[in-house]
């Protein structure tokens, strides 16, 4: 795989393009009419020593990255995979991705580089022969934590910003400790914060034109990820003062497989990508020292987990069906170092996809995230599909619900992550969270990928050898959430018999595999209060994942109308009833019944299900009924609405056997109730409200008891993140109070 990248300043020398202004005098006469100004002079003769300066190096360079890339692809006839520019070449990797003309590029970088070169005040150094951990503990010792790493170029090298005084005495201090840094003949303190009022003002230039998103995926310097439809403008702009994360973005390249590197432009950028490449990753050890705890809070639960996920609390906020945890909740969670998973079930592969999109570029400074994969047992195929797209975009973390054992998408996914690192220890790039309810099934996911499936994958050529290899000696995850008795999808179990039950086939199972890297078990449901959050910390779990106390906040994808019937439930304000994607299995989600219909009615499709072998034997009578107030139409339209939906994802085998089969024909009808419900409630239709289904546990009404009488008891005011900080610092509190007891009580000194 290819990929083709150009560089930015630094690459312009006396005499380059003259071949490309020979090639392509019409573009290059262009450029010189758009700029007011020869081109082809300024580049092969530079008679007033200006080509050196901002505001002409700018122009200089898109145009000849422009023009060579024009060469490139009618001499080879090749299309890259993936295209990135560093800096400014990425203006030149956007116009050969398609996302504006030759013309529109042209201006943007001339305006571009004369507000950068109106910069003042500020200064560049380049640091070489340092990674960024000792250099971000330099910045640290000599008190310059003003001052910005805005190049991370390759492992050993980067450029700092900031302001001209601060970065002349980093100098001083850095060669005074045999560290090689260079002043860079700079006039601004380039991709930091100093370069707000040129982002200010670029963004009103950019706003006279229409850009276009690129064709061919390509790089962004400030997410090291591929752009975001609809969001090429907005990259552009937010790029003069984020930082480029060149060593990150050519990690991600490599990582979808980009074997080949062609720079066009110059001859910068090849020794960076080689010196990236030849370098081991940085990967946090899980027996590393952790960093201290600044709140009581953020001492709770399993340092490693904090570490592997990247977060400052051992607390996650699990992915609520169809959207309910959305792309607004993942982003607010992940801007306070808290891990959130986006719902995913029941909704479209298109939506889903957006969604990503929408949560990768809110968190483009690497912040945590992840997203929900619920289990498909119907379509195989939907579930493998979901995997690929998340894969394609660069997931790390995906939180496994619903499973029963390992499908090929699931092992996929876990292997594709893998890689040897430097010490040979096996590197997990893609995590899973794992939600269990079942012995046997958390068994399986502290067990290594089943051999037999890693053997299709690679025969398929899905997995190299190397990460076949691999996912035999590590769990199929990592992270291990036992869920007891919660909203959605539950086996009603208990915690406190549960958990130890899972602690104890966690150890046995690190004996049995000697695991490098430990398993964490988290502990889900039923935590509304911090009393029950202080109980599974006791417990052993070394993380939290709540579920339904989030879905009555602001950032709910939930409706306003069924958020106002959320906030007033009690604990004994829910039921039990079918799980309509595991309908014929007889599973159970925990739902709402106050105020609505569907637990009951829900029971009753199943009673009938099971007494009757298809719609036919159905009593008339209740026929009536199923269809004046469950359905709302009639039993046919019903089927008719359920055959259209089949035939569309390609599931006509389906109707084949409904039609063959009167039991699963009956199933099927019965399923779009629970679609049908499940729509009514997003939707917030008053019409079908007594339908509603709202799975939620008594947890949230524990919640809303903790939080009568004060500005939470109404949703509008609870918040995802400031819920979950509550509920840390509450836990914390109560642990502390309950040892002080203990100690009281025992007679044990307190030091």
């Amino acid at each position: 795989m290819k990929a083709v990248v150009f560089p930015g300043q630094g690459a312009q020398r006396r005499g380059m393009g003259r071949e490309l202004f020979d090639a392509y005098p019409e573009l290059a006469d262009e450029a010189s009419e758009v700029l007011g100004y020869s081109l082809r002079t300024l580049c092969l003769d530079d008679p007033h020593q200006q080509l050196g300066r901002t505001e002409y190096t700018q122009p200089a360079l898109f145009v000849v990255g422009a023009l060579a890339h024009r060469q490139w692809r009618e001499s080879t006839g090749d299309e890259p995979a993936f295209l990135a520019g560093h800096s400014l070449g990425e203006y030149c990797a956007l116009h050969a991705a398609g996302a504006f003309d030759f013309a529109t590029g042209l201006r943007l970088v001339q305006r571009r580089g004369a507000l950068m070169a109106q910069a003042r005040g500020g200064g560049m150094a380049a640091v070489v022969g340092v990674d960024a951990a000792r250099l971000r503990e330099l910045l640290d010792e000599g008190g310059f934590r003003g001052l910005t790493v805005a190049n991370d170029n390759a492992p050993q090298q980067k450029v700092v910003s900031g302001d001209t005084a601060t970065v002349d005495a980093l100098v001083a201090y850095l060669e005074a400790r045999d560290i090689r840094c260079v002043r860079l003949n700079v006039s601004g303190a380039f991709h930091s914060p100093l370069m707000r009022q040129a982002q200010q003002d670029f963004a009103r230039f950019a706003d006279g034109f229409a850009l276009g998103d690129p064709a061919t995926p390509v790089i962004a310097n400030a997410t090291a990820r591929p752009y975001v439809p609809g969001r090429t403008a907005r990259t552009l702009v937010d790029q003069i003062v984020q930082p480029v994360r060149w060593t990150e973005s050519v990690h991600h390249l490599l990582d979808q497989g980009v074997t080949d590197f062609v720079e066009l432009g110059g001859r910068v950028l090849g020794r960076l990508i080689d010196q990236i490449r030849a370098a081991p990753r940085p990967v946090a050890r899980p027996d590393a020292p952790a960093a201290v705890p600044d709140t009581p809070a953020a001492a709770l639960g399993s340092p490693v987990f904090r570490r592997r996920m990247g977060v400052r609390h051992a607390y996650a906020v699990g992915g609520m069906y169809r959207g309910i945890a959305s792309a607004e909740m993942v982003v607010r969670l992940g801007r306070h170092r808290i891990l959130g998973f986006l719902g995913t079930g029941g909704l479209p592969l298109p939506e889903i996809e957006q969604g990503v999109k929408e949560v990768q570029h809110g968190l483009a400074g690497g912040q945590p995230y992840g997203v929900n994969v619920l289990a498909d047992h119907d379509d195989p195929a939907a579930e493998r599909a979901l995997v690929d797209v998340l894969m394609r975009h660069g997931v790390p973390v995906i939180e496994a619900s619903a499973f029963m054992q390992m499908t090929p998408a699931l092992v996929l996914y876990r292997a594709r992550g893998l890689r040897r690192g430097a010490d040979g220890r096996t590197v997990c790039d893609h995590r899973i969270v794992a939600k269990v309810s079942r012995p046997e099934v958390a068994e399986q996911f502290m067990a290594p990928a089943p051999g037999p499936v890693l053997d299709r994958l690679r025969r398929e050529n899905a997995l190299t050898d190397e990460q076949a290899e691999l996912a035999r000696t590590v769990p199929m995850s990592h992270d291990i959430t036992v869920e007891a008795d919660s909203g959605g999808h539950t086996d009603g179990g208990v915690a406190t018999v549960m958990m130890p039950a899972m602690l104890k086939l966690r150890q046995q199972a690190q004996d049995r595999y000697g695991y490098d890297e430990p398993i964490c078990m988290g502990l889900a449901g039923g935590l509304g209060t911090p009393a029950a959050v202080a109980a599974a910390f006791m417990l052993g779990a070394d993380y939290v994942l709540t579920g339904s106390i989030n879905q009555c906040t602001v950032e709910s994808g939930m409706s306003t109308e069924v958020k106002d019937m959320l906030q007033d439930v009690g604990i004994a304000d829910t039921a039990y009833a079918p799980a309509g994607d595991m309908f014929e299995f007889g599973a159970k989600v925990q739902v709402l019944r106050k105020g609505v219909f569907f637990p009951t009615r829900a029971n009753k499709l199943f009673s009938l299900y099971s007494h009757y072998d298809g719609l036919a034997d159905i009593p008339e009578k209740t026929r009536s009924l199923l269809e004046r107030t469950y359905f709302g139409k009639s039993i046919e339209e019903v089927w008719d609405e359920v055959r259209v939906y089949l035939r569309s994802q390609g599931r006509d085998a389906d109707i084949d056997r409904a039609d063959a089969e009167p039991k699963q024909k009956m199933a099927l009808v019965f399923r779009w109730y629970f679609f049908h419900t499940t729509r009514l409630a997003m939707n917030g239709d008053g019409s079908g409200k007594v339908n509603y289904q709202v799975q939620t546990g008594p947890a949230l009404g524990a919640f809303n008891q903790w939080v009568e009488g004060t500005e939470l008891a109404s949703w509008r005011h609870r918040h995802v993140d400031r819920i979950g900080l509550m509920l840390l610092d509450g836990a914390a509190e109560h642990i502390a109070t309950a040892c002080r007891h203990w100690r009281d009580t025992l007679g044990v000194p307190s030091a």
